[in-house]
């Protein structure tokens, strides 16, 4: 369901560019202003001063405001959270340390292991002992707990969180200790796992809980200095956060779990991706969102992003598992890289052109913005290779210097390998494309899913510029560019449902021992937590509950998640979850195991308002492409020559409109280019539709 007022305003702070959407009573504006990091808050407000000028209004008239930020996945990144300290059941200090004991690469005798929100001197311990019933075997030592604020103070801690063992059993330790030092050191922030990620493993929860005490003082101050400004401008209307898990949250929820915020603007580009394949009847979608600073991958199928209840960030190997620090929270699935239109190039000490993961950013930008930046990025490449139009860049917000372009792609990597500026440009291009390529099709092989059988999806200010190459690199032979993809993720942000999802820990067996009311009574009391939380968002708007259990063989070490009838269940329910359970796992890993034992040692409750999906677009007859507004040169490093192409505008391209490649297609917000493999019409909802041509 979308958020129904007349007025909706979207804001999704990129890392290069703040993107603002304004839809006022169905007409959509739209605006992209550079980022501000010293002050996030100062693009978002400039960039909604713009659009609302463009449209003739005022803050007064915006009903909805929803809002996705990247903040809290780059203070962790960039390690500027808050000064954090963690305090543990005593002999469990070193848990962020010793982790799950094992090795993303098990032969790499030089291993880097991802640093620690916490140092270990900031790590503290308390005498207290619950165990995995939740039973007490030792009380709760508050002389000790009082004992840490001396230490505390004089560290000069701004947050603190708590994780004792077993506290998703049984939160009352946990509970009582930070209500303790709460009224010690009234101006702490403080973070209890049991209420941020109540579920065993106790690495993971401990990660989830101390990631969000970092960023929970960060996120407070720009949270409530966004508000008081919108405030100060006469705003009365209701203001979302966007979770990392696709739904809307209110502001009150995010300040108190800002950890669950870290994926929000990657999650509304696959909300917008999702509605552009169901609006198009396509059942496997890749979705492709190029950015300022990274590039996401996401694998959609029957409008559904895939999803998941871990995410790692920070990692320092690009595509292993493990390199990360851990999140257990409710996330869309998908692979982002560090390869957007900011991301720098530069010659390796064997000579080979890398690009990414450092971003130019928006300050000083790539070297064609002219605000000081001497280093190549992947903009730089496009607006040496043509590709760009430097006039009205970006909204016509900024014009853009290609002989900046072209002195630092000589200068950093044609001198450097002996190749001219065109050559060093084109070869930017093609290793950012073959990373892109890379990422997706690592996605793919992990979700077990043929790439080739797929239509992408491209959207972000980036990716319409690669997404043909890219294409051709995964052997997928359609691409659709939406409108208003580049600011995809914002136009995402109003088609997000209100949301929030709910995981309790409490194993249980499937056998004749099994206590359908109890689960059903803990299902119960999930739904009620998790309706408190969206009814006053859903503002008397239908909801629906799902739920779903983390199931497993026992002995097996991860669990699957399978979704569950909504109803109560009973022990004569066994055979039918068993039933559930083996399909899916079949389904998974092409068969199951015929009378093992299976166990569930999760279970959660999404409530969410209902989501209304866009009708199917129905075909519309080709019809011939207007005058091309002018012709560029474009530099084609495969030929090694410059070649002349036509350029249109997507303003004059009627629905049916055909456009042959190669050709480029501009727009406010981005360009599409429409390479010699493929050609491009438009489609009856004005997407432009490229087909690769028969061989």
């Amino acid at each position: 369901m979308s958020l129904s007022s007349n007025v909706r305003l979207a804001a999704d702070i990129g890392g290069t560019f703040t993107d603002i959407v304004l839809d006022a009573d169905g007409t959509r504006r739209t605006r992209k202003v550079l980022t501000t990091p010293a002050a996030p808050e100062e693009g978002v407000l400039q960039g909604i001063s713009l659009v609302l000028q463009d449209a003739g209004l005022r803050f007064s008239d915006i009903d909805v405001f929803v809002h996705g930020t990247t903040l809290a996945t780059n203070a962790i990144i960039e390690r500027r959270g808050a000064r954090t300290a963690l305090i543990a059941t005593e002999g469990f200090r070193d848990v962020l340390e010793i982790g799950t004991e094992s090795r993303y690469d098990q032969y790499d005798l030089t291993l880097e292991k991802p640093v620690p929100l916490v140092p270990r001197e900031l790590r503290f311990t308390v005498p207290e002992r619950m165990d995995a019933e939740g039973r007490v075997r030792l009380p709760l030592d508050g002389a000790a707990l009082d004992a840490l604020v001396p230490a505390l103070q004089e560290a000069g801690v701004q947050s603190v969180a708590f994780a004792f063992l077993h506290a998703y059993a049984n939160p009352a330790h946990e509970a009582a200790a930070g209500a303790r030092l709460k009224a010690a050191m009234p101006g702490l922030s403080i973070t209890l796992s049991h209420e941020v990620c109540p579920e065993v493993r106790e690495y993971e929860r401990t990660s989830t809980a101390v990631a969000n005490a970092y960023v929970q003082p960060l996120m407070e101050g720009y949270l409530g200095r966004m508000a008081a400004a919108l405030r100060e401008r006469q705003y009365r209307g209701a203001t979302y956060l966007v979770t990392s898990g696709g739904g809307l949250t209110a502001l009150e929820t995010a300040q108190k779990f800002p950890v669950r915020l870290v994926e929000s603007g990657p999650a509304g580009g696959a909300i917008f991706a999702a509605q552009m394949a169901l609006r198009a009847g396509e059942p496997k979608v890749l979705s492709f969102d190029m950015g300022g600073t990274t590039a996401k991958i996401c694998l959609i199928e029957k409008g559904e992003p895939a999803t998941s209840r871990f995410f790692e960030v920070d990692r320092t190997a690009r595509f292993l598992k493990g390199s990360g620090l851990p999140l257990r929270i409710p996330v869309i699935e998908m692979v982002e890289i560090g390869a957007g239109g900011g991301s720098i190039a530069q010659v390796d000490a064997l000579q080979r052109v890398t690009v990414g993961p450092e971003s130019a950013s928006s300050v000083p930008g790539p070297a064609c913005y002219g605000h000081g930046g001497t280093r190549p990025a992947v903009t730089d490449a496009d607006v040496a290779l043509g590709l760009i139009e430097p006039e009205g860049f970006a909204g016509g917000s900024m014009t853009l210097q290609p002989e900046l372009s072209r002195q630092a792609l000589g200068a950093e990597i044609g001198e450097k390998l002996g190749l001219s500026p065109d050559m060093a440009a084109y070869a930017v291009y093609e290793m950012v494309c073959e990373n892109m390529a890379s990422a997706a099709r690592v996605h793919a092989a992990e979700r077990g899913a043929v790439i080739g059988q797929h239509t992408m999806i491209a959207f972000g200010g980036a990716a319409p510029l690669h997404a043909a190459r890219v294409a051709e690199k995964v052997g997928v032979p359609r691409v659709v560019v939406p409108p208003n993809a580049g600011v995809g993720s914002a136009v995402g942000f109003l088609a997000a449902p209100v949301a929030y999802e709910i995981v309790r820990s409490r194993h249980a067996l499937l056998d004749e021992s099994f206590d359908g009311p109890a689960i059903s009574a803990l299902f119960g009391e999930m739904g009620d937590a998790a309706r408190a939380l969206v009814e006053p968002g859903a503002r008397g708007a239908p909801l629906f509950e799902r739920r779903t259990a983390f199931m497993r063989y026992v002995g097996q070490g991860h669990e699957i998640t399978v979704t569950l009838p909504n109803r109560e269940l009973a022990a004569e329910d066994v055979a039918e979850l068993r039933r559930i359970f083996e399909a899916e796992y079949a389904a998974q890993f092409a068969r199951a195991i015929p009378a093992a034992a299976i166990e569930v040692l999760n279970w959660s409750v999404l409530v969410s308002t209902v989501a209304e999906p866009p009708a199917v677009t129905p075909p519309v007859a080709p019809a011939p492409a207007p005058e091309p507004a002018g012709r560029r040169r474009v530099f084609d490093g495969r030929s090694e020559k410059a070649v002349e192409v036509p350029v249109y505008h997507r303003t004059a391209m009627a629905p049916g409109a055909v456009v042959p490649g190669p050709a480029l297609i501009a727009e406010d917000e981005t360009t599409t280019y429409v390479s010699g493999s493929f050609d491009a019409h438009v489609d009856g909802s004005g997407c432009i539709v490229m087909e690769q041509k028969a061989a």
